[in-house]
């Protein structure tokens, strides 16, 4: 392919000659000089840039360097050699955990069944919740009074997953009867729940955490006590960035505050709340396994082992690394497709999307 003059030249017919087109000139200068303006841009604010090497060097040993040990759901493990020196085992262990006969196998797909169901409640009870408070919030008009409230919900989050689990402990608690004499007695929550007639005195003395049928509730309300507040930050903000103009024609219009919700607050804050669902739908099966491990005992291992700590106890408790590898890899795909269609959904239907 051949370039003519006349393609990036400018022909003057005053002279009869052709010159540079100025606009032409400055976009080569700028692009002889792009890593220059980088590097100074770099420079004048590196303090900005200085912040972000701690999330960086997060992300790269936590992230990215764990990647390595992936090889392991395909390798015959052997801990006295190197992952990528161990023998080839293909799809076994994948297999294994669909297909195996056993304990195993039906441990597997029992863990798996009550990461979705956890995951999913939470997202049916707790997704919303950061939503209702944050209009709660915007209703408040004293600014003091929104202040103190803000400061209660979001205490929670700041408290570790061990002192949160712990309070959730003593809060359902089973009485300590030695020789007849009560040691210790049963959690505040589980006297109010007996008192209210929700659960007999016998469940309330064998503990609530040791019933598999009440774990998934406690699970979700503790859940929700934790992060509400704090996930309600980005909503909020949302809504405080609405023109007051709108509320002002809804007004004029007769909208009271539920109307002003529906047709203002919450069509203003839909983008928000799209990509913040699908968010969510992606960490759908990442259950914190945390504060399940801390909370569950063999008891209700039925209704509250996870994806996450079925790994732990074949890959750092037990031996079988290779099937906590395969679990945790096969967890983490279905989490890959639950966003790939949840963005593909959402960008069809309302034309927000995350990417």
């Amino acid at each position: 392919m051949k370039f003519k003059a006349d393609d990036y030249l400018l022909y003057d017919e005053s002279t009869g000659k052709y010159k540079e087109d100025p606009e032409q000139r400055v976009r080569d200068d700028v692009e002889k000089h792009y890593w220059l303006n980088v590097g100074r841009t770099v420079l004048k604010d590196w303090r900005l840039y200085l912040m972000i090497i701690p999330m960086f060097l997060v992300f790269l040993f936590w992230r990215y360097f764990p990647m390595y040990e992936l090889l392991g759901c395909f390798k015959v493990n052997d801990k006295t050699i190197d992952v990528a020196d161990q023998l080839y085992a293909g799809f076994t262990y994948f297999k294994t955990l669909f297909f195996g006969e056993g304990g195993l196998t039906v441990e597997f797909w029992g863990a798996f069944r009550n990461t979705f169901l956890l995951s999913f409640y939470g997202l049916c009870f707790g997704f919303p919740m950061p939503i209702i408070i944050a209009l709660f919030f915007n209703e408040i008009r004293s600014n003091i009074a929104r202040s103190v409230y803000q400061v209660i919900t979001y205490l929670p989050k700041f408290m570790s997953t061990v002192v949160m689990t712990s309070l959730v402990t003593m809060l359902v608690r089973k009485p300590v009867i030695v020789a007849g004499e009560v040691i210790t007695d049963m959690g505040i929550i589980s006297k109010l729940l007996v008192t209210l007639g929700f659960i007999t005195p016998e469940v309330a003395e064998q503990g609530l955490l040791y019933v598999p049928e009440f774990f998934r509730g406690i699970y979700q309300i503790s859940g929700i006590w934790e992060t509400a507040g704090y996930d309600s930050i980005i909503f909020f903000s949302a809504i405080i960035a609405i023109s007051l103009t709108s509320y002002e024609a809804a007004q004029i219009d007769g909208a009271g505050k539920i109307a002003q919700m529906r047709y203002v607050v919450l069509p203003s804050i839909l983008s928000t709340i799209v990509i913040m669902l699908i968010t969510r739908i992606g960490s759908l099966l990442n259950v914190g396994y945390e504060k399940v491990l801390l909370l569950y005992n063999p008891d209700t291992y039925v209704t509250a082992d996870v994806v996450s700590t079925f790994a732990q106890r074949y890959g750092i408790a037990g031996s079988s690394v290779g099937i906590a590898s395969s679990a945790e890899m096969l967890n983490n795909i279905v989490g890959m497709l639950l966003v790939i269609c949840a963005n593909t959904i959402a960008r069809k239907a309302s034309n927000v999307s995350l990417y």
